[in-house]
């Protein structure tokens, strides 16, 4: 097939809307449902983020996208008891690409909800099944098995989108697109980013661990497909904090950086007792959660609201508590899809428990961010390498 139509593009009333190769064949299959203009953009760039980290790190990744940038993306690292509480897993053995999914979801579960999935990998019968329980707009993947795709053609009516994708297709080296009628035109970014990248370290700390450098490897493939200015946080082969679209670097730090602090706190064991109601829908209880952590519970409990979710009144959490446990976060890789202007962005991602930092360099303050690095012993790698994606 060399053209598929399209509901509408972007908007409902920006129509006619199609898809098309002017050479060849278009490199997917069309499962199930009927693709949208947002659909494909999301599942077309979280494909080539599942194969750049698969081809990076050796591991069946996932990623869970939505309107053209990462909420989560993870490598098949296992999950401790903890984040399987966390990730509502418990006792479950999972497949390899069911646990990257299972993270790229769980890092910021408010923002997958809709999502696009991808997966670098066959997605198999564990994994359709989790995906059966959440909302979701559709998965590319390359190939499914017998008993996931009769799950998948189930959900949403029926309508839940499924594309095939060929794993061997390669795109000409030039891509172009319109703005205002007018032909933009330049070359692909295939940038390789591999541990190679990670040699310039101008820091007094110069030791980086090999999980760490994953997890760097991690940030900046991630940022290859998040809308710049981006910012991403990385621990134990997820994402766990991505700032995407800020005009101001420090604007991602501090995005990103709060989402990694949500991440967190989810594993505080007050947090993780909540006494939730039985049958409490899943997004309810996100929601609840995402509540409950921020400053605006106090609200909530004045409104009576907690009655909705909760079988009893949970107290609030005190700003002590909060800071205590943050202040055990640790092991962090952050990664930024450009240079670093000023300190500032350092002290910001220090909060949030970073120890290892990759970033392009070149900025004219480039001597004052190695010394907010050195301040706080972190250890920085400069890649040289600009990652903006529009």
């Amino acid at each position: 097939m060399k053209e598929i139509e399209l509901k509408y593009g972007c908007n409902p009333n920006q129509k006619p809307a199609r898809v098309f190769m002017k050479d060849g064949e278009l490199p997917f299959e069309v499962l199930n449902g009927k693709p949208g203009y947002i659909n494909l953009l999301d599942a077309f760039n979280s494909w080539q983020l599942v194969m750049e980290l698969k081809k990076a790190t050796g591991l069946p990744a996932a990623a869970s996208f939505k309107h053209v940038s990462p909420a989560g993306a993870a490598v098949a690292v296992p999950l401790d008891d903890t984040l399987k509480k966390v990730y509502f897993v418990e006792g479950v053995e999972l497949t390899d690409v069911a646990t990257a999914y299972i993270r790229a979801r769980g890092a910021d579960r408010m923002s997958s909800y809709g999502d696009f999935v991808a997966l670098s990998d066959e997605c198999d019968e564990q994994t359709a099944s989790f995906l059966a329980r959440e909302v979701s707009d559709g998965i590319i993947a390359p190939s499914y098995s017998e008993k996931a795709l009769e799950i998948l053609k189930g959900k949403r009516k029926g309508s839940y989108l499924v594309l095939k994708m060929d794993p061997s297709y390669v795109p000409e080296e030039k891509e172009t697109k319109e703005v205002f009628g007018i032909t933009f035109e330049q070359g692909r970014n295939n940038a390789v980013i591999d541990e190679s990248l990670l040699k310039n370290i101008p820091t007094e700390n110069k030791t980086i661990p090999d999980a760490a450098k994953r997890d760097l490897l991690i940030a900046l493939i991630t940022l290859k497909y998040t809308q710049s200015n981006s910012v991403c946080y990385v621990k134990d082969g997820q994402a766990i904090g991505i700032g995407a679209g800020q005009q101001s670097r420090i604007h991602c730090t501090r995005l990103a950086g709060n989402k990694a602090d949500v991440w967190y706190m989810r594993q505080y064991p007050k947090v993780m007792n909540l006494p939730f109601k039985e049958g409490i829908k899943r997004a309810d209880r996100d929601n609840a959660i995402d509540v409950y952590i921020s400053e605006y519970y106090d609200d909530v409990l004045r409104d009576g609201e907690w009655q909705k979710v909760f079988t009893e009144q949970p107290q609030p959490l005190t700003a002590e508590e909060k800071k205590e446990w943050l202040a055990t976060m640790s092991g962090v890789s952050l990664g930024s899809d450009a240079f670093f202007p000023f300190g500032d962005n350092i002290e910001r991602a220090h909060k949030s428990g970073v120890e290892y930092v990759a970033q392009a360099g070149g900025s004219i303050r480039d001597d004052n961010v190695i010394e907010t690095c050195n301040l706080y012993n972190i250890a920085m790698a400069l890649t040289g390498l600009r990652l903006f994606h529009h």
